[in-house]
């Protein structure tokens, strides 16, 4: 276990030093940040770096075991009625235990957190029930990706478009560190009981359609919800003047970390040791095994999500804001662009989305070319969201043409490719995104005197959107690479031929 977890350390440290070392970079030269916020920065990098590491350990030892042994045993209650119930409960319990949409839900107060949120977890469960009814019943998912798709657009014609960004975000944070872990070993659990050729591709594609449910829940209610147009709430920098101050600080947001990982991770405990206590799934050793790594996970996330909404957050807006006013806003672009490059290799569900692409492709598809999609795809995506802060052009402009040619990818990548890419979207927008994009998209366009709400948010979405075009494309390649393969293949065995008529064709003395 000591040897797995110096991996992880590892991993955790090369996820989040390239972004410390941009942010310093940027404090030393044209952003000058205060000493009180930089230590704060600082000291949240480092609580992110043993909070991913821990985490990524436990979800190994006992989100991932657990998904795959309840979607594997799912199926065998043969009671379809009970099958969705419980899909559905899952699919809400996960939901509201994801603490980026807390967040998103804090930044977004005229509307209830209690409304927003069990709006979003309906929306989820909703579509959980229906990605789980997609893997036993072998529907495509292009055909549901488009028919779904076409009715999110059409109904956000009818909604305020101060609801549309928040909308589109709200399908990238439900799928965090939470959600992702538990849906992904789930489906690929809902998988294995088939054993069918096609099993293994349709194992992806269930956090592709959970990223919609939101979206479609947000759109109704803001059709429907009178409370006023949704404002958002100002991220403030604190003034520190020593060390003392900061460590004041993260002592106070500890506790309170706690308590959402608490409240996030229980009901997903109970409802395993209820599956548990009625299946008998898991031996004894198993399940101890499990429980170590849920106190790996409760620890990590804590750890995890104090770092960057005590540490991140502030320095996010600071430098947004800064970089806004230095008389060359422009330079947000570029900027933007190389912190997005760098910043979804610390999103704690990517890993985990590209361990399982690894080990379910058997190594066709590596952990680094999905690395590199991802950052290309979460670059471009930070550099379309500074487009809008600087221009104030409709978040319209830019998903339809994206989601469009998305979706015409999917015609012509191998389907395995179509569940990864749609998946990967709602991986790459994460707590980093929710708590350093959209605070520093935000600081800037507070400093440019543009609309919050229509041009900062919204970053959630490009960031989820970016990412089904570079991982699809990187299907496109892995399918011209095994059409080589197998021509090489044939020729090779038609050499082998020839030899073979050649050596028959010669007499023997």
């Amino acid at each position: 276990m000591n040897k797995i977890l110096k991996e992880k350390l590892s991993e955790a440290l090369s996820s989040v030093l390239p972004i410390t070392l941009i942010v310093l970079v940027l404090s030393a030269t044209v952003a000058p940040m205060p000493v009180g916020t930089l230590a704060l920065f600082l000291t949240g990098a480092v609580m992110l770096i043993a909070g991913m590491a821990l985490f990524s350990l436990g979800t190994d030892v006992s989100m991932t075991p657990m998904g795959e042994g309840i979607g594997a045993q799912l199926p065998k209650t043969k009671n379809l009625g009970v099958v969705i119930g419980l899909t559905l409960l899952i699919g809400v319990l996960i939901t509201i235990a994801e603490p980026d949409l807390q967040v998103l839900a804090g930044q977004v107060p005229s509307i209830p957190n209690a409304v927003l949120i069990w709006t979003v977890a309906g929306g989820v469960g909703l579509f959980f029930v229906l990605a789980m009814l997609r893997t036993l019943f072998r529907i495509r998912l292009s055909l549901l990706l488009f028919v779904f798709y076409i009715g999110v657009f059409t109904l956000s014609a009818f909604v305020p478009n101060e609801f549309v960004s928040v909308a589109f975000d709200s399908g990238g944070v439900t799928t965090g560190p939470i959600t992702v872990p538990f849906i992904m070993s789930l489906g690929i659990g809902l998988a294995s009981i088939r054993g069918d050729r096609d099993a293994q591709d349709d194992s992806f594609g269930l956090v592709a359609l959970c990223s919609i449910g939101p979206i479609l829940a947000v759109l109704l209610l803001g059709i429907f919800f009178r409370g006023g147009d949704p404002s958002y709430t100002r991220v403030t920098v604190p003034d520190i003047q020593d060390t003392r101050q900061v460590a004041q600080i993260f002592l106070h947001g500890l506790p309170e970390y706690i308590r959402e990982v608490c409240s996030a991770l229980l009901p997903i405990i109970v409802f395993c040791a209820v599956f548990q206590l009625v299946f008998r799934r898991f031996h004894r050793l198993q399940m101890e095994k499990i429980g170590v790594g849920f106190g790996y996970t409760f620890i990590g996330l804590a750890l995890f999500l104090t770092g960057v909404n005590v540490g991140f957050m502030p320095a996010g807006h600071f430098l947004g804001r800064q970089l806004a006013l230095s008389g060359h806003s422009w330079i947000l672009l570029p900027l933007g662009m190389l912190i997005g490059y760098f910043l979804v290799t610390a999103e704690p569900a990517v890993h985990v989305l590209n361990r399982q692409v690894e080990a379910i492709t058997k190594g066709s598809v590596s952990q680094r070319a999905m690395m590199l999609s991802l950052s290309i795809g979460v670059a471009c995506s930070v550099g379309l969201a500074m487009l809008r802060v600087l221009t104030g052009i409709s978040i319209y402009w830019l998903l339809i043409p994206g989601y469009t040619l998305a979706l015409l990818l999917t015609l012509f990548v191998p389907r395995m490719f179509t569940g990864i890419g749609f998946d990967s979207g709602g991986v790459a927008s994460g707590p980093m995104t929710t708590t350093f994009l959209l605070p520093f998209s935000m600081g800037a366009c507070e400093a440019l005197g543009g609309n919050v709400l229509t041009d900062a948010f919204g970053v959630v979405a490009m960031v989820a959107m970016t990412p089904l075009l570079t991982i699809q494309a990187l299907g496109v390649l892995y399918k011209r690479k095994q059409r080589r393969a197998e021509t090489a293949e044939m020729a090779v065995g038609a050499g082998e031929d020839e030899i073979i008529v050649l050596e028959e064709g010669v007499p023997h003395e």
